[in-house]
This record gives structure tokens, C-alpha cells and sequence, in this order.
């Protein structure tokens, strides 16, 4: 046999061992118990309330939502197995009234025969409507179905009230670098679910593009590592080799011309090029980050951040500067966005400037967490009106427009988070928060 028929015999084989299990790479690698979870040491870490729930089996009906791709279906399936119990996956998406009530009498009857409750996993939970939702509310108080609801919405907004205070909630976080490339590391060498039995070399620089621009979802990078694998050749040696081009077209994110520290420490002089109003550095930067490939939608979300925190209330028009630039950048695409990206850059540079937002915001969120337990005045309550007994609101249009009375809960009336700078539109609110006291 010559050497080319015998690299085609090698071909060959390779397009056999992936068209032996067609299901998708993500399916293949999705974590069948906490040990091999990846992220979210806050909801699955050490003594941890699912382990500890899990380890007495009362762990209860939960929701767990959070951003696509970070591991809220599979740790629904882990708890499953985890507690031996019988459960049905549904999909908010497709499933009416009819599929919820089969369910419920399914498990009813289980649990009538064998005591145990049947797991009702609710991909897209947000998206039953108060119809369906009310109609497994008895099944979960008496115990026939324990419901895990997976949604990428907030939970308090999106759901039904009466279904999210049966459930015990659970806010899933992107994941980090570093763990998406243990779990890529994880997928090219396991033999059984991976590509242990193939030869898939994967460069640093490549499996770092796949782990920063996956954007902490673990789906997405699983996808693109499988789209490279799958569409890239072997070479003489039989390696199928994944370089930072390859991993930049399956990610579907540009590559960038600049190593990971230059790429953040230009991110970084850009922020600070904003907040010390040198708008020359900050278009320079903002330049060199496009023409590396950086996706100019992250330079509109850090002037957006920025616009507030280092403008803020000296000149409001900052923020809506930064917002239109991110609209043009969308709509527009670029070359033609970055003329208004660019407009908006030199708006927030030479604008007064201001901390007393972020300052605020960090006194208010300080006392939140440290006063969880303070009740709101009784004046602001939410209640029917009561003629024969007023309330002790006072409607600030009935003086004009403005009255004095407390709106902090008791032990923080006397609390001053928001303070004006005297620089810019805020010196105008000096003198009207001193009229007003």
C-alpha cells in the first residue's frame, strides 16, 4: 500500500470515529454528578446548602436561573440522580396545561404507590404562563412533584409569584476562564465522551480564544471546540490541529492580534484615558482595541458603565451618548459606528466630572446587606384607602410639589447616600437640596 493510500485509509477511519455517536459534544460532556460540575462553587461548593440538602434528601422544589450555557439543566439532572427519584423534563416552550396535568396524575400516582415524589424539570420555567404554573402549585404543596424550574430570566419579574415562593432560588454566575479551559482540556482528552481516542491538538492561544470569547458559557465553547475538531483535516501525523485562527472562525469571534495582558491593559487605559477626560488617549485606545479585533460592542458597554460612574450626574447626557453609540454600533455596524462611537467617546472625556452616583449606590448597597431586616414606614405601605382612617402619607403635589417626610426605614432615616459634586449640572443641585432642608 503507498503512502497516500495509506493516509487516506487514516482519513477514513478518523470520519468513522465521529460518525460513531452523533450526539452533540456538550451532551456527551455534560457532568453526571457534583464532582465533575464545573463552576459555581457558590451553589455546589463545600458544605454548600445543596450538598448538605442533598446528603438528607430535602432539598425541596428550587429555580435556578442565571445565563445560557452555565450548567442549570445539568445540575437539575445531577440532583435527580442524585436522590433516586423518578422525573420528567419538560420545555416551557412547548408544553401547555394538557403536558403539566399528565404529569401531576403520573406522579400523584406514584406517590400514592411508592411514597415518592415524582422531579418536574422545567426548562424556560419562565415562559408558562399563571395558567399553567397555578396548575402544579397542589401537586408541589402536597408533595406529588418536586419542581426545578431552569430559566434564564429573573425569577422575581418573569414567574408567577405564587410558584417562586413555593421554590428556594438560585442565581447561577458566568463561568470563569479558567474553568471553561479545564472542561475543553477535560473534552479533548476523555476516551470515552471526548476525543481521547483521536489526536486533537489544541494550541494555548486557541484554547484560550475559545475560553475568553465563550463569555462564560460553557455550551458555546463545547460547540466551537466540536465545530473545529470536526471540520479541520488531519495532517500527515494524523493530528488534527486547532490553531488560534481555527478556534477565532468556530467561536465566531475575530481574533485578536494582541496577547490576553496587552488586550486587558489597553481595555484598562481606555477606563482610565475616560475618567481623566484625555479624550486624544481615549480614541487612540479605543482605536487600537478595534483594529486588534476587539468587538467594539465591549468598548460601548465599558463607556456605558463609565458614563455613569465617572460623569454621572455633572452631566446626564453622557449616558445618553453612550447609549445611542451602542445602538449605532449595532444597527449601523461598523465603519460607519464607530463615527458616533467616537463622538460619544470625546462627549464623555471632556464632560464634568462626577463619582457621587457610584458613590451613592456603594453606601446604599452597603447598608442593604447589613440591615436586611428593616421594615418600610407604615405611611408608604401598599394599602386600600380607608376614609375613616387617612393615611399619614403626605402626596407631595398637595405642597407644591415637595414636603418633608421620612422615606428611609427607621433605622436609617437620618442616612445621606447621594451627595453632589460641584462640578457641572450637580452645583444647581447643591443649592436646591440645601433649599430643601
Amino acid at each position: 500500500m503507498s503512502k497516500k493510500d495509506n493516509e487516506n485509509k487514516l482519513d477514513n477511519t478518523q470520519e468513522l470515529d465521529f460518525s460513531i455517536d452523533s450526539t452533540p459534544l456538550a451532551e456527551r460532556m455534560r457532568a453526571r454528578n457534583l464532582d465533575e460540575f464545573v463552576g459555581q462553587k457558590h451553589i455546589v461548593g463545600k458544605d454548600s446548602l445543596i450538598r448538605r440538602a442533598l446528603s438528607t434528601n430535602r432539598l425541596g422544589s428550587c429555580i435556578f436561573y442565571g445565563n445560557p450555557g452555565v450548567g442549570k439543566t445539568t445540575l437539575a439532572f445531577i440532583i435527580a440522580d442524585s436522590l433516586s427519584l423518578n422525573y420528567v423534563k419538560l420545555n416551557a416552550v412547548s408544553s401547555g396545561v394538557a403536558d403539566a396535568k399528565r404529569v401531576i396524575d403520573d406522579a400523584k400516582r406514584n406517590f400514592e404507590l411508592t411514597g415518592k415524589s415524582t422531579i418536574l424539570i422545567l426548562d424556560e420555567c419562565h415562559r408558562w404562563s399563571k395558567a399553567q404554573s397555578d396548575s402544579v402549585l397542589e401537586a408541589i404543596e402536597r408533595g406529588y412533584i418536586m419542581f426545578i424550574g431552569t430559566t434564564t430570566e429573573n425569577p422575581h419579574i418573569s414567574m408567577t409569584p405564587a410558584i417562586v415562593s413555593r421554590c428556594r432560588l438560585f442565581k447561577f454566575t458566568p463561568l470563569d476562564k479558567e474553568d471553561i479551559k479545564d472542561a475543553l482540556v477535560r473534552a479533548i482528552k476523555d476516551e470515552k465522551r471526548g476525543y481521547g481516542k483521536i489526536k486533537v491538538k489544541v494550541d494555548s492561544e486557541a484554547l484560550n480564544h475559545l475560553a475568553m470569547f465563550s463569555n462564560g458559557d460553557l455550551r458555546s465553547a463545547y460547540n466551537a471546540l466540536e465545530l473545529a475538531v470536526t471540520t479541520t483535516k488531519p495532517n500527515k501525523s494524523n493530528e488534527i490541529v486547532i490553531d488560534k485562527l481555527v478556534a477565532s472562525q468556530c467561536i465566531q469571534e475575530p481574533v485578536i492580534s494582541v496577547d490576553e495582558n496587552l488586550y486587558y491593559d489597553m481595555l484598562s487605559a481606555f477606563c482610565k484615558s475616560l475618567r481623566g477626560s484625555d479624550s486624544d488617549a481615549a480614541l487612540y485606545w479605543s482605536q487600537r482595541l478595534i483594529s486588534a479585533g476587539c468587538d467594539p460592542l465591549i468598548i460601548c458597554r465599558r463607556l456605558i458603565a463609565h458614563a455613569s460612574e465617572d460623569v454621572g450626574m455633572a452631566d446626564s447626557n453622557a449616558s445618553l451618548m453612550a447609549m445611542v453609540a451602542m445602538y449605532a454600533v449595532k444597527n449601523l455596524g461598523m465603519p460607519e459606528g464607530n463615527i458616533p462611537l467616537a463622538h460619544a467617546i470625546i462627549y464623555v472625556c471632556e464632560a464634568e466630572k462626577s463619582n457621587s452616583v457610584i458613590n451613592a449606590l456603594n453606601l446604599a448597597k452597603y447598608d442593604v446587606e447589613n440591615n436586611v431586616d428593616d421594615n418600610v414606614p407604615e405611611h408608604l405601605k401598599n394599602y386600600h384607602y380607608d376614609i375613616k382612617n387617612p393615611p399619614k402619607y403626605k402626596y407631595p403635589h398637595d405642597y407644591g410639589g415637595y414636603v418633608k417626610q421620612q422615606y428611609l426605614p427607621d433605622r436609617l432615616k437620618d442616612r445621606v447616600y447621594y451627595t453632589p459634586s460641584k462640578n457641572g449640572k450637580e452645583r444647581g443641585l447643591i443649592k436646591k437640596k440645601d433649599k430643601l432642608k
